[in-house]
């Protein structure tokens, strides 16, 4: 059975710097495409950013690239979601996904969620 465990989230002034974990246990051996979405309040759960099982490629979405940068290190199966310049309009529940097709493409069926992460940005 895989589990998706979060870390990292917190409160933090409009400017600052987070970084998020989540670590995936069970079968790990499995090559999933891993990622981040977040649910604000009032919101739905909408997509951040997702790296291959490589760590070669990343895509994030409009309204974080430039800002957030998601790495992963398979040696410690875990990925990272180090997030600059945070807004208030970025506080929401940061959930980690796994996925072995696509976390990005596969929102509807995705293999495994994690519980999420608060992040609160205050103005």
């Amino acid at each position: 059975q895989v589990q998706l465990v979060e870390s990292g989230g917190g409160l933090v002034q409009a400017g600052g710097s987070l970084t998020l974990s989540c670590a995936i246990s069970g079968r790990t051996s499995t090559a999933y495409s891993m990622g981040w979405y977040r649910q604000a309040p009032g919101r739905g759960n909408v997509f951040v950013a997702d790296i291959d099982w490589s760590g070669t490629s990343t895509y994030y979405s409009d309204s974080v690239r430039g800002r957030f940068t998601i790495s992963r290190d398979n040696a410690k199966n875990t990925i990272y979601l180090r997030m600059n310049s945070l807004k208030p309009e970025d506080t929401a529940v940061y959930q980690c996904a796994a996925d072995r097709i696509s976390v990005y493409k596969n929102k509807d069926e995705m293999d495994h969620w994690g519980k999420g992460t608060l992040v609160t940005v205050s103005s």
